[in-house]
């Protein structure tokens, strides 16, 4: 019973620990995007597409992440 605890708080900290990598990762393409697009404002709607596809890739990994998290903490 103690191990299988134990893998329960270990699957919600790495959880936890994806979820804060995403939102850092997602904010710093956001401020990198509002940045580029001051800068060259022509250029915006290529920034946005850029932007929106490094977001998709990163919560791609971090749900990745999840699952693998729940996933040993079930075995």
């Amino acid at each position: 019973m103690w191990s299988s605890a134990l893998a329960f708080l270990a699957a919600g900290i790495g959880a936890g620990l994806v979820s804060i990598g995403a939102g850092i990762g997602i904010g710093r393409i956001a401020a990198s995007a509002m940045d580029g697009t001051a800068r060259q404002p022509e250029a915006t709607g290529a920034i946005r597409t850029t932007m929106i596809i490094a977001a998709a890739m990163i919560e791609g990994v971090a749900l990745f992440g999840a699952v693998i998290c729940f996933i040993l903490a079930s075995k």
